[in-house]
Formats: C-alpha cells, structure tokens, sequence
C-alpha cells in the first residue's frame, strides 16, 4: 500500500550539526615586553634603595662607605728625636726674604744634548735673618750714670745667618733630560743634583742679601729698640754704637 505523500516518514539519519568552532586562543605576551618589565621593575626598586641609603646616610644613620680601591697613605715615622738643646741669646733685628731662579745644566761634550743632558730650571724662595748677639757683650760695653740718666752701649755689628730654604714655596718650573739620561733616572733617583740646587739658591740668597741693605737695617732697628726700653726705664739719654767687624 501507497503511503500518501502528505505523511511524514520516520528520520532515518540526523541532521548533520555543524561542529562546534573552539574558542579563540589569547595571544601570549611577547617575551620581549615581560623581559622590559621585569627590568623596569628591579631598576625602580633599585632606584628606591639607592635613594633611601643616600638619604639615611645624610641623617647620620647609615655609616658612609668609601670607595675600597681609593689611595690611602700609612704614615709609620718614628718618634722625633732631641738631639741638642742651647739657649739663644741673640736680638733678631731684621730678615729679608728673597727668591732666585736657578738654571743648571749639565751635558757632555761632543754628545748631543738629546742624548745626555740635564738642565733643571728652579725657583728658590728663602729668608735670610739679621742678628745682633749679645752673648759677646763685655763688661766696659755697658756705661750707666744714673744721676744724670744717661746710658751708652757698644754692641757688635749686626751678623747675617744662612738662607733658609721655604720647600713650599720652592718648585721646580721645567726639567729636561736626555733620552739615555731618562733612561738611567728610571733605575736610580739622582738626589745629588736635587742637593745641588737647593745649596746653589741658599748660596745666591745669602749673597744677595749682604748687598740688600739688610745690615743696616737691623742696626735701625736694634738701636730704636734698645732707646725705647731704657727709655721706659726712665734714662733720658741712650746712645748705641756698633763696634767694627
């Protein structure tokens, strides 16, 4: 029998269903930027901390840090020792102070000054000191009237000590030395030469100082000083002489 075609006919297959489409996958950050943010992060932290320290040690509250690799000089003298002790009497009158240029040099003959030579350039400063020492006074050097208030002395001449070297406002201006002479200052310090000028510049300083009128001056000023104590004293009359040489 004819089925009509208006009846339905049991489904025999189910429809096909569309697959279900999986879910869309999240892109995984770059490496790059979490590499950049982790860095960021520690160089704020360390940022913070360096500030902070830098701000406690500023309140005293963190002991300071030096640097471990900065120069540090040991200073392991020995105590001073006395060697002699005398007393002075002698009236400082006057002193000068004096400066000369020193210009040595020291080469060979026939030999290039390239080769060998030494030529050291030195500006000395030193004083030079005027006394009078009265440690030599005789007993006729003093004549005292003391009803009329009168006094005279008669002093030695003044005396001129040695020039005294300052080191620290001395200082060498150039050195120049030959290539061989270089050579052999890199095994050997030459302090004979050092010595050398040091004792030209007190020579040219003690020389220069007799012609400066520095003699003369410390007479001035031994004679006021003597009329300005014995006058205090209440001589009316001070007379100062100086004996010859």
């Amino acid at each position: 029998m004819a089925q009509s075609p208006d009846v339905d006919e049991p489904t025999r297959e189910y429809p096909a269903v569309p697959d279900e489409q999986p879910p869309a996958a999240v892109p995984d950050p770059p490496r790059k930027s979490i590499v950049a943010r982790v860095l960021i992060f520690f160089g704020v932290v360390f940022a913070v901390m360096v500030a902070a320290c830098f701000g406690l040690r500023s309140l005293n509250v963190l002991p300071s840090f030096d640097n471990p690799f900065d120069k540090q000089t040991t200073d392991r003298s020995q105590p001073v020792l006395l060697q002699s002790m005398r007393d002075l009497s002698r009236y400082v009158a006057a002193d000068g102070t004096f400066q000369v240029i020193v210009d040595l040099q020291d080469d060979r003959k026939y030999v290039p000054d390239w080769l060998i030579n030494r030529r050291i350039l030195f500006v000395g400063s030193g004083t030079v000191e005027e006394y009078v020492d009265f440690s030599s006074l005789s007993d006729k050097a003093l004549e005292v009237d003391n009803e009329k208030k009168t006094i005279k002395l008669t002093l030695p001449p003044p005396q001129q000590g040695d020039a005294a070297l300052d080191l620290q406002k001395s200082y060498v201006v150039e050195e120049d030395r030959g290539l061989l002479t270089s050579i052999g200052d890199a095994f050997k310090s030459d302090t004979d030469k050092q010595q050398r000028v040091y004792q030209l510049s007190q020579q040219r300083i003690t020389e220069a100082a007799r012609a400066s009128g520095l003699d003369q001056r410390a007479r001035d000023n031994t004679q006021h000083m003597l009329e300005s104590l014995f006058t205090r004293l209440g001589y009316t009359s001070v007379t100062v002489t100086f004996s010859s040489p």
